[in-house]
């Protein structure tokens, strides 16, 4: 038996560190290969870590609550030598993942050198010069590029080198939502105290504080631009309500809206692809794949969006299994990272509490975002050859919110009006 280092696990392309939720092993126990160690939870999903192999625990590194860099050793484990081998291969591994897709930052207390940095004023840098290597890390940790342009660069002629935004990083983003002081008129922005009140006191779980960087990022990054259309739903309600029992019993599935808006989003990409893109400098990918988030609560409140893959590709009944298994998993908080990477395009669905429409904040990298609202029924005129008549008519309003960098409102308002036609054109004699 010999000493081996358990290290936290890479849990998805994009994620660069975890929280350790709770150790199920405690030091000195014993374990089988395969038992859970401990759980850990990611700004997307909690995860099971499991033994790679019989042992015993030796020792935490770090406990409930710590947040870990990828890579980063979190156990002392007792194993064989022939499992030592094994498990040294894997953090091999990890390690060679490391160094090619992710960036650790590790917490240190702040030096006296570093608290220069931390002050009550700042210059913004307007000829800021970003590298590759300082937009890759200031990508993982959602820092907009208004934010760099705060950063005191220590490099030649000012320029921002990747230890500056590090430590920027590890001083807790002290200018995150600081506005700069005007020099010509020596203005200082009063440090205004705002009374916010007495009450319960609450505090953000992991996840929110994620969602909540994740919002500010988008919000302060991308120029949000919201277009709105209406769609007649009459012909989609009335074909759903009509096959919904025949469409459980033959698939086994139930039959709700998501897919059926799902359908339409994935055709209507396909006709304006640029809408499926992303944003990187000064290059605008538009993406190979249509792959479609659903906005998603969970049971603690928070937001999640599990990704439907190859949305396009799918059939009804695939894209209804689809859905309704990353919805149970959502509520079953059974999602797995696998199951929230990927996503070119997010629908948020504000209907479904009651919401006749809704602003959303694009989820980051992706250009827009799709709220759909409740379906209600109203008295329309309808134009017809032999005259207008009011009908009652299933209506919904649909809203896009756009990064306004890479759409503009000619594309948007097109792709959104696609939408609507095929939500409103739909097939009352479709075969389920």
């Amino acid at each position: 038996m010999s000493q081996a280092e358990f290290k936290m696990p890479k849990m998805g392309e994009s994620i660069t560190e975890g929280t350790i939720i709770n150790w199920l092993v405690k030091e000195g126990d014993s374990f089988n290969e395969g038992d859970i160690l401990c759980e850990v939870a990611t700004d997307k999903v909690d995860n099971e870590v499991p033994a790679p192999a019989s042992g015993k625990m030796i020792q935490h590194k770090y406990g409930p609550k710590d947040v870990v860099p990828v890579g980063e050793v979190i156990a002392i484990l007792e194993l064989s030598d022939n499992a030592k081998v094994l498990v040294s291969e894997k953090n091999k591994e990890n390690k060679k993942s490391e160094k090619t897709n992710s960036v650790s930052i590790k917490s240190k207390p702040t030096s006296v050198a570093s608290k220069k940095t931390v002050s009550s004023s700042f210059k913004v840098n307007e000829n800021v010069f970003i590298s590759p290597l300082v937009d890759s890390i200031a990508r993982k940790n959602h820092v907009s590029y208004e934010e760099l342009a705060r950063i005191s660069g220590t490099g030649k002629e000012g320029r921002l080198r990747k230890s500056d935004v590090i430590q920027y990083i590890e001083e807790g983003r002290p200018f995150q939502f600081t506005q700069a002081v005007p020099e010509v008129s020596g203005f200082m922005v009063p440090d205004l105290k705002f009374d916010k009140g007495k009450g319960k006191v609450v505090e953000m779980d992991r996840m929110r504080q994620m969602i909540a960087d994740h919002m500010v990022y988008s919000a302060t990054t991308a120029p949000h631009v919201t277009a709105y259309v209406e769609a007649d739903l009459t012909n989609m309600v009335k074909w759903r309500n009509a096959n919904k029992e025949a469409f459980q019993k033959k698939y086994n599935e139930k039959l709700t809206f998501t897919p059926l808006f799902i359908e339409a989003v994935a055709r209507s990409i396909k006709d304006f692809p640029m809408i499926n893109s992303s944003l990187d400098g000064t290059n605008i990918i538009v993406k190979e794949n249509i792959n479609i988030g659903m906005a998603t609560a969970l049971p603690s409140g928070n937001l999640i969006v599990p990704v439907v893959q190859n949305a396009d590709k799918k059939n009804l009944q695939e894209l209804a299994s689809a859905t309704n298994e990353l919805v149970a998993k959502s509520r079953d908080n059974k999602l797995k990272a696998d199951d929230t990477k990927g996503s070119t395009f997010t629908i948020s669905n504000v209907g479904t509490f009651g919401s006749l429409m809704g602003t959303p904040i694009i989820n980051q990298p992706e250009a827009a975002i799709l709220a759909t609202g409740i379906i209600k029924k109203r008295a329309e005129v309808i134009e017809k050859p032999e005259g207008d008549s009011i009908e009652i008519r299933s209506m919904m309003y649909l809203s896009l919110s756009f990064d306004h960098r890479i759409v503009d409102g000619y594309l948007a308002g097109s792709f959104l009006r696609r939408i609507g036609d095929y939500m409103e054109q739909f097939d009352t004699k479709r075969k389920i």
